[in-house]
């Protein structure tokens, strides 16, 4: 049996982690609709994960597999927002980084923090598994890691997919459907999926 270890990722990590989300998120339907040129996304990428790693360490946690084929970003309860987000500092950074899609970014943005749920709970904000290593269980296992942090708290935990091929991994791992939407003017379909704590003893 294979042994798939989870650690946290340290700040030396973080350019290895950035490798493996921007990897397994070239395929996502969001952001092949914020940036339908293949090109044009495999260069912002790793610039937007390299700013989301850095929030989300300061906001929670970042995991990673010993072998970076699977990486984490966790936000802490409570952090679910990003109380930033209309920062000038932030704003210049969108920019930069998506240029003449801003409008289509924002749109999804804005819809993934209108369907956020109220209250306390662990926000898997992404989770991303790299191409060549897809299918072998290693999204399973790092979310499961979370999941047990979760369940020691007491607090379910929320995550939103565009993927309708993830939906049943989320299903097998204990989330149910709370809301779905469309992003308008053509973007994709999203879940907002919870999962309720599992009884510790």
């Amino acid at each position: 049996m294979i042994e798939r270890k989870i650690q946290l990722a340290d700040l030396v990590d973080h350019r290895a982690v950035i490798a493996t989300l921007s990897d397994a998120f070239m395929t996502d339907p969001a952001f092949r609709y914020i940036l339908p040129s293949d090109a044009a996304r495999a260069k912002m990428l790793p610039k937007f994960f390299t700013l989301m790693v850095d929030d989300d360490a300061a906001a929670g946690k970042v995991m990673r597999s010993a072998g970076d084929q699977a990486a984490a970003l966790w936000r802490n309860p409570g952090m679910a927002k990003d109380n930033r987000r209309t920062s000038f500092s932030l704003l210049l950074n969108m920019i930069r980084l998506f240029g003449f899609a801003l409008p289509r970014a924002n749109r999804c943005a804005d819809a993934l923090t209108a369907h956020l749920p109220n209250g306390r709970y662990h926000y898997l904000h992404f989770v991303g598994v790299r191409s060549v290593d897809q299918g072998k269980g290693w999204g399973g296992a790092i979310i499961r890691e979370g999941l047990a942090r979760a369940d020691a708290d007491g607090l379910p935990t929320w995550l939103e997919t565009a993927t309708p091929e993830n939906v049943p991994l989320y299903q097998r791992l204990g989330f149910v459907t709370q809301v779905e939407w469309n992003i308008l003017n053509g973007g994709p379909h999203f879940w907002g999926m919870m999962r309720e704590p599992a009884n510790v003893c």
